[in-house]
């Protein structure tokens, strides 16, 4: 069975730091369920071999165990945990990291026949894998095996892997993905620029101004897209950001409010503590304690 060969290579060729000497190549494991972290999405296809997982993005949710696949066409702050997972049985899943310019060659080489439009999907997407999706990912696992062949061969099996995507269940998410005018990409040009400039405050009117949409189509598509406005979009940002200097200055909470952009360190707190269900010195001293102990036990 092919998912079986492909959860022996995800156990053999995992790391820590989930990378492989095949770039774009991803081995995700884990062996603790319900443990939940926010973190950017990535521009990724993730297929699941063994085990389960939730991701939030907004106020919608997203499950995917063993033999599905989820695909994500923006890098969105989301909140994920695998729900199935253990260190009897870790969660195991193969990774794809999706390139605009490598889907719109493909998509200038495909029939005329093939869909272009289709409107503004979401972000993410998830779908079960079919047989010739989960025979590819195994086939560049394979090459894992085979060094030399890595140069040769990887770039073939994921220009097929991206045309399972693009012709398959979700293929109107991937394929926006390589159309340089599609709503996705105005989108996805406004989710930068919000994520670089988070700490400054904008009006919508500009950011749908610089993305190239009128205010009406650009507070649509964004919603559709990420399942936030731009206001909340930008806040996830903020706390995430602001999670992360936390993790490393623990005791100086109205410096990091002001840092990330909130004029009200009350404003901050409060909401902290609903994204992160503590607060802000609390949820640092947590961190730091886990991150100690994490160090600790490395030998």
């Amino acid at each position: 069975m092919p998912l079986d060969e492909l959860r022996t290579l995800l156990a053999r060729h995992a790391r820590e730091d989930w990378t492989t000497p095949i770039d774009g190549v991803l081995i995700g494991r884990a062996e603790q369920a319900f443990e939940s972290s926010v973190s950017m999405s990535g521009m990724v296809l993730a297929l699941i071999a063994q085990g389960a997982k939730t991701l939030a993005l907004g106020d919608r949710v997203y499950e995917y165990r063993a033999g599905q696949y989820l695909v994500a066409s923006v890098d969105l702050p989301v909140t994920g945990h695998y729900t199935e997972a253990s260190t009897a049985r870790p969660a195991l899943g193969f990774g794809l990291v999706l390139q605009p310019a490598a889907i719109a060659q493909l998509l200038l080489a495909a029939p005329g026949d093939l869909p272009r439009g289709g409107g503004t999907p979401s972000a993410m997407a998830v779908s079960d894998a079919p047989a010739e999706l989960i025979d590819a990912a195994v086939r560049m696992l394979r090459l894992l095996d085979r060094p030399r062949d890595i140069p040769v061969l990887a770039p073939l099996i994921e220009r097929e892997i991206l045309w399972r995507l693009i012709t398959g269940e979700q293929g109107a998410t991937v394929r926006q993905l390589g159309l340089a005018d599609s709503s996705l990409a105005h989108v996805a040009r406004a989710v930068r620029w919000i994520r670089e400039n988070y700490r400054e405050s904008f009006r919508v009117e500009d950011v749908a101004r610089m993305s190239g949409m009128s205010v009406s189509a650009f507070y649509r598509n964004f919603q559709a897209v990420t399942a936030m406005s731009p206001i909340q979009f930008q806040k996830q940002i903020r706390l995430q950001q602001a999670r992360l200097l936390l993790a490393t200055r623990p005791g100086d909470v109205t410096a990091v409010s002001h840092q990330v952009g909130y004029d009200s360190p009350s404003q901050f707190s409060r909401e902290y503590r609903r994204q992160f269900g503590a607060p802000p010195s609390q949820d640092a001293a947590r961190l730091r304690e886990a991150t100690q102990s994490s160090e600790l036990s490395v030998p």
